[in-house]
Parts: C-alpha cells; structure tokens; sequence
C-alpha cells in the first residue's frame, strides 16, 4: 500500500488529517445546530449551509490562482489555517440567541462561516497540488491513484472521530444540567417560545411529552414556567455544541504545526519552474503543447461538468440524509450527528479493499482508466439511491412534514432502524472512493504545471457548484414522498454516469498523451525525491 511512494506524503496526509478533523466535528452539526440555535426552519438553514459549503470550494478558485500567481503554495497553505482557527473560534463563543441579539449573532455566526471558508479555500486546492507535484517525478508517477487514496484514507480518520465530538460534548453539558438529548426538542421549544400559549394541539401535546422526557417537571397550561423550561433546554442544548468548536481551534494548530514542521517535504513549484525554463523548446514544440493543455482543459471542464451532480447527490449526507436521520430513524440512544461516520469509517475500511482489487485487475492485464472508474462511481451512487426509494416505498413513507404532524408514539412505530442509513452509506462510500480520490489523481495528471492550484481549484469549484444545489434536497424531503425525492437522485446519478461513460474513450486518449517539454524537465533533484 505504501510501497513507492514520495516521503512528502504522510506529513501532507497528516496535516490535511487534522484539518479535516476539525472541520467535520462542525460540519457534522451544522445544519442541525442552526435550527437549534436560531430556531431557523431547515430550509433557512440549509440555505446557510450550502452557501458556506459552496463558498469552501468556490474559494479554492481564489486560493488557486493567489499561490499559482505568488508561487508560495506554502505560505498559502499556512495562511489558511490560520484563518480558520480564528474563524472557529468566534463559532466557540457561547451566546444564547434570542430576539434582541439574533440581528447580530446571526451575522457574526455567518462572518466566522466565512472565515472558515476563506481559509479552506487557501489550503485545500494548494495542498493537493503539492501532493500532486510529488508524482510529476517518472519515479513515482505510476503511484500516483495509489498515492490519492492513501491521501483520501487520512482525511477519513479525522473525518471517523470528529462526529462523536459534538453529540458527546452536547449530551455531557445536557446530562450537568439533568437534561437529556432529544432530536426533536429543540425545535418545539423555538416553536412555544414564538407562539406561547398559541401552539397547535398537538405540537403542544408533543412538547408536553418530550419535556417529561428530558428530565423536566412542568405542568401543562403553565406558560411561564414552560417558557422558563424552554429556554434554558436551548442554552445548555446550544451551548455544548459550541464546546465542540473548541476542539475544531485545537485541531486547527495540530494541523499547522504538523506542516509547519514538515512542509521542506514537499515540493517548491518557484524552483521546479526555474529549471524547466532551462530546457529549449522549438515553437513547433511549443505550439504543441498548447494544443495538447487545451486539450487537457477541455476533458478536466467535461467531467468537472459530471461530477457536480454526483456532490448534490452525496453531500445530502450533511442535508436531507441528516434529515433523514434524525426524523425516519431511531436515533434515541445514537445522535443523527454520529451517523455521518458511518461514511469515513467504510472509507478506512474499503480502500484497502478496492486498491488491493484495481491491483489483482491489473496484474491480469486488465486496466480500468480513471475517467471510467469515475463513470462506475456513478452508478454505485444511483445504487444507493435506489435502495433507499425502494425502502421508502415499501414503508410508504409520507413526506417529512406530513410525517412529523403524527403523534409521537405513531412515528416511533414507523421509524427504521439503523441498518438502512449502514446500507445506504456502504453504497454511496464506494461511489465516493471511485470518484473524490482518483478525481484528484486525474487534475494533477491533466493540469498544467503552471495551473496546478487553479485546475485543483476548479475541482473543487464542481464540488461547489453541486453544493450550492444542495437545498433542493430538503425542499423535495420535507413535501414530496420520501421515494419520489430519493429516486431523483437517483436519477440524476443515472444520466450522470451515461454521459460520463460516453465520454470515456476520449478522456482515456487525452489522459494518456504526455507534454514532452514538461517530462523533459523531470526528474529536478529536491527534498521530496525520499521514498517512504
């Protein structure tokens, strides 16, 4: 699994590791977290949410050509993590919002979403373009998917832990108080709070039943005393979450001093760019290689143009499959927070598994490209999608908000168990391990060396084009039935990986033509020539 490969590569795995991990110990409360603490509808804060999402990868494109432009990737990518630690630090600070504060609390809770954004946008492209320039050396070259997918099992095991974070810390400030966690509690206590003594009938009755629940003693018909009891479920609720960003601010200097240390591991493109330039090339040359990097452009902007359907798709993880989670499963004793590890946890698991298996295939003489493996990811995606429209079906699931109106103990009788989220995660877990890391491997085979930051940034402004498509997810979720809304995305998979494998033949001809002048330079005696 290790075997030739750049000494670069851990260091860089490890410093993206503990980035990650801070990242996802918020991401995998996010939208959850806006409802509870602002009392915004999930549509609201789904809105927020794909806009910060979308604004991570959107950003790389700035992050992209600021390093290309200045030829500091390094400085860049340092830069960016301190940029996120402060921005995860004013997410830290615990404030109650109410309706005197939420003019400003709002908005600052936005600032620091940016911030973080921002500063991902900084690191992220840059840092996997210098992972991708380790294998520009022909010493290494033919590791490089390899290479990715070990890249790609780093960023899950911070992605595996961090979701514990946030539901531990929650439910530990809950039980100091002798609270309890309940998924659906925060939301009627906004609720109460907003219409206090005007509530329907049975929203009360659930409010009623959920508080005597969660370790409260009130009365019905007791207003102030359920007002009392309402806000302080929400501050203690809201305010263990903010204890996990702590731990994303700690994560975020983990990650910096972990590059800091070994950041003379990794190439330096200023120097590569200088010797290149000492090696003659004619202008037939030269003209050639324009053609052939317009070439590559074309075939990276065609499945940039396929994989943003497959990140609306799978990045419902963080939106309507939360959702999902939290109001058709049963989560009483496991937050629907915990459920995102499922999804890095397979991750560390099955890249062992596929690496060992593109081996066997290609010790028989069987090569699977890149783009096709890409174009299968697809359709294991629409797999996944499939099972859950056929499970919604049979349990003739309603939509969210038909669903959530039954009485508690109806909608406890219906919920599914955790089984059906494992299955749906195994599915989408290896779509994602044919697509998100061999998709790197394929920017760095087809960027132009003078274009690695922007071209790794134009993959992950794919991503955040599907993001910023991500509301529709909810929005089918909480008023279609349930398997009308999952078999769109599953078809959208569908049509995806047809016109992926469509233009199979030609990617696999682009991907396999070299530009000589650049080879020629290769192999340029540096640090990062070590093996691990």
């Amino acid at each position: 699994m290790f075997a030739n490969q750049p000494k670069g590569l851990i260091p860089a795995a490890l410093s993206n590791m503990g980035e990650r991990f801070g990242y996802y110990i918020m991401n995998a409360v996010l939208v959850l977290f806006l409802c509870s603490k602002f009392g915004l509808a999930e549509e609201q804060s789904t809105i927020i949410y794909s806009c910060f999402y979308a604004g991570i990868y959107l950003l790389s494109l700035v992050g992209g050509v600021i390093a290309d432009k200045t030829r500091n990737y390094k400085g860049t990518i340092a830069s960016g993590l301190i940029i996120m630690t402060f921005g995860y630090a004013v997410l830290a600070i615990p404030i109650l919002s109410t309706s005197d504060n939420i003019g400003w609390l709002l908005p600052m809770t936005c600032v620091a979403l940016f911030l973080i954004a921002f500063g991902n946008g900084l690191f992220k492209g840059n840092l996997q373009a210098l992972v991708g320039q380790l294998y520009d050396n022909p010493r290494y070259s033919a590791s490089r998917d390899s290479g990715f997918q070990i890249f790609y099992v780093f960023i899950n095991i911070g992605g595996l832990i961090a979701p514990f974070v946030a539901p531990m810390l929650r439910s530990w400030w809950l039980g100091v108080h002798n609270l309890s966690y309940n998924a659906q509690l925060p939301e009627l206590c906004h609720k109460y709070l907003s219409v206090t003594g005007n509530m329907n009938q049975q929203d009360a009755d659930n409010l009623m039943d959920l508080i005597s629940q969660t370790g409260g003693s009130v009365t019905a018909g007791e207003h102030e005393a359920i007002s009392a009891f309402c806000t302080q479920y929400l501050e203690v609720f809201n305010t263990g979450i903010h204890y996990s960003f702590i731990a994303s601010v700690a994560a975020m200097l983990i990650s910096l001093v972990i590059f800091l240390m070994s950041k003379k591991m990794l190439p330096t493109p200023a120097k590569k760019e200088a010797a290149s330039k000492s090696v003659r090339i004619s202008d037939a040359e030269r003209r050639a290689m324009a053609g052939e990097i317009r070439q590559r452009l074309y075939a990276l902007l065609a499945v940039l143009a396929v994989v943003i359907f497959f990140w609306f798709s799978f990045h419902q993880n963080g939106t309507s499959l939360s959702l999902f989670a939290r109001d058709f499963c049963v989560t009483d004793t496991i937050a629907p927070e915990i459920w995102q590890a499922v999804n890095p946890f397979f991750v560390i698991v099955l890249t062992p598994v596929i690496m060992l298996l593109f081996s066997a295939l290609s010790n028989r003489g069987i090569e699977i490209s890149t783009p096709r493996k890409i174009a299968i990811g697809m359709g294991l995606a629409a797999i996944a999608y499939l099972f859950l429209a056929i499970f919604s079906s049979i349990m003739d699931y309603p939509s969210a908000n038909l669903f959530k109106e039954l009485p508690v103990g109806e909608a406890a009788s219906l919920k599914a168990g955790p089984w059906v989220l494992i299955v749906l995660y195994f599915f989408l877990t290896v779509a994602e391990l044919f697509i998100s890391p061999l998709g790197l491997s394929f920017v760095s085979k087809v960027a132009p060396s003078h274009m690695q930051g922007l071209c790794q940034g134009l993959w992950l402004g794919a991503t955040a084009v599907g993001n910023l498509l991500l509301p529709l997810g909810p929005l089918m979720y909480n008023n279609w039935s349930l398997w009308i809304c999952w078999g769109v995305f599953m078809l959208v998979c569908v049509i995806s990986m047809g016109v992926m494998f469509s233009m199979v033949r030609w990617l696999e001809r682009v991907t396999s033509d070299k530009v000589e002048a650049e080879v020629a330079a290769e192999p340029i005696k540096s640090d990062e020539e070590g093996v691990i």
